[in-house]
């Protein structure tokens, strides 16, 4: 059994090495099933920092997911080790992982009292089952019992180890603009308690904003080097779009509107919330308010257990402006995946003069912006959002070590930064 999947995933890294060279495998955390909703990816314990975690340490992972069904299904899990920019690493399973590399999900529950039925999955990682012995990038894709090639959905989390010191600091006084629309990051990463041979080039470090994948920087190399520090510093790449606060809605409970909620009705089979009509905010005056950097959480007020009580509900999303040209609208947060999605594009509707979207959500407080996608073009929330220089972001820093003749990138450093108040 042992040489078969062993076998098997030689074939997995030929074919990956083979798909890579044509192009690049798309690992952005998403969800593949429509009836697997509420995808939530974590540090056990804060559900409000990124998915990096100490390898060896005392805090796991947890992956938190619905599937709107009155039965649970079967499933299974398995993890690939990712290099720097989360393209799959040309390692075999025994390579980054103690043990074999597929487990059962087990952790389900089957919601109670609710008008839709669900059932609550869960797991945390490392577990008695898989257990990544390497840092850097893993995915873990879930999929049926017996059917590895239908994924259901995947995500993306981190491990790494504690080897160098992460300076960064981000300001607002770029090398573009003053005070206006932009902020500027620099990192330093002291290395002087652990050896780096070529301080230009086995390094590597990635800025994610919010995050946000579509708008990731990796910057390879520094600009200087000094006393075994390396200065990634006065680079264009770490300038980022200021972007604005998220917005926010709370649907907690039916006896009560919270922040956002306009009113609840109930249109057999689903309760609905319809939310306060929202207008653009690019050519307003910057209104600081307390956000989660684009995340959710689910709760309903009135319940013992939120995972397996909490309703689901059709949020009505509405933004009041004239139709835009050449391109789609969109819904974005943490619970979209922060993608660009079919499932939550807006529609124009001429007879408001508006945007507007339905999406089936879990109860609970959420965040989200409107992100405007040209025809060809990147996400982008300035349109509608505006970019403020005074807005508190939150950037994650990653670097990556690779010395000569290394088959992997090692995640040698980690930590967040808030930009703003």
């Amino acid at each position: 059994m042992v040489a078969i999947k062993r076998f098997a995933s030689i074939i997995f890294v030929v074919a990956a090495m083979a798909a890579s060279a044509q192009s690049q495998v798309d690992t952005s955390t998403q969800v593949f099933d429509s009836s697997f909703r509420s995808l939530k990816v974590s540090v056990e314990g804060n559900d409000y920092v990124a998915p990096v975690v100490l390898l060896g340490g005392d805090s796991r992972i947890r992956i938190e997911f619905d599937q709107i069904s009155p039965e649970m299904q079967y499933l299974r899990y398995s993890v690939v080790h990712c290099d720097a920019d989360w393209q799959p690493s040309m390692l075999v399973d025994s390579e980054y992982v103690d043990g074999f590399n597929e487990a059962e999900i087990t952790d389900y529950a089957y919601s109670s009292g609710t008008l839709v039925n669900y059932v609550h999955y869960a797991l945390t990682l490392p577990n008695d089952d898989i257990s990544p012995t390497i840092s850097g990038n893993y995915l873990l894709k879930v999929y049926p019992e017996n059917e590895p090639d239908n994924v259901c959905l995947q995500v993306r989390f981190s491990l790494y180890e504690d080897k160098v010191s992460v300076v960064p600091a981000v300001t607002s006084r770029t090398d573009i603009d003053y005070n206006k629309s932009h902020q500027q990051l620099s990192v330093e990463v002291d290395t002087r308690n652990y050896a780096v041979d070529n301080m230009y080039q086995d390094l590597k470090v990635r800025v994610v904003q919010n995050g946000r994948i579509d708008n990731l920087v990796a910057v390879n190399q520094p600009q200087r080097v000094a006393s075994r520090r390396a200065f990634f510093e006065h680079n264009r790449s770490l300038i980022f779009p200021a972007g604005n606060e998220y917005r926010r809605f709370e649907a907690v409970t039916t006896n009560y509107h919270g922040i956002g909620v306009d009113y609840y009705q109930f249109n057999e089979p689903y309760y609905h919330v319809v939310l306060k009509v929202d207008e653009p905010r690019a050519y307003d005056s910057y209104t600081y308010d307390r956000t989660q950097f684009g995340r959710f959480t689910i709760r309903q007020s009135d319940v013992d257990r939120s995972d397996t009580q909490a309703e689901y509900m059709v949020a009505h999303f509405a933004l009041a402006m004239p139709e835009l040209q050449n391109g789609d609208m969109y819904v974005v947060g943490e619970f979209t995946q922060d993608r660009c999605n079919p499932a939550n594009r807006m529609y124009y509707n001429h007879n408001e003069q508006r945007y507007e979207a339905e999406m089936l959500v879990k109860m609970g407080s959420y965040n989200y912006q409107y992100f405007w996608v040209a025809d060809g073009g990147k996400p982008n929330p300035a349109v509608v959002e505006g970019d403020f220089y005074q807005t508190v972001n939150e950037y994650t820093v990653y670097v990556y070590h690779r010395p000569a003749g290394c088959r992997y990138d090692r995640l040698v450093g980690f930590t967040t930064l808030f930009s703003g108040n």
